[in-house]
């Protein structure tokens, strides 16, 4: 399955982190329901809060993952990810 990062910023009125720390196993159920796999989740320091990393099928299945989140409160930027190791097939073919 692809791997996906989420970039993760908290909107103001979520900022109770108590409430916040209960929402991630609703969004990890979210995740599974979907078919995926959520593999780490990461609290960053910069512009976004927090980095969301994730297995699913496709580019949908990301998508709807991308709602589940937003659903509680929370703004996502959604990428696509490959290993390091992989880049070097990739540009082979270049």
């Amino acid at each position: 399955m692809p791997t996906y990062v989420c970039e993760v910023d908290v909107e103001g009125e979520t900022q109770n982190t108590q409430g916040l720390a209960a929402r991630w196993g609703e969004i990890r159920e979210g995740i599974e329901r979907l078919g995926g796999e959520l593999h780490d989740t990461y609290t960053v320091l910069g512009k976004y809060d927090f980095l969301v990393v994730f297995e699913v099928e496709d580019e949908h299945a990301a998508f709807q993952v991308s709602q589940v989140i937003e659903q509680h409160g929370l703004d996502t930027e959604t990428m696509q990810a490959f290993p390091v190791e992989r880049m070097g097939e990739l540009v082979d073919d270049v």
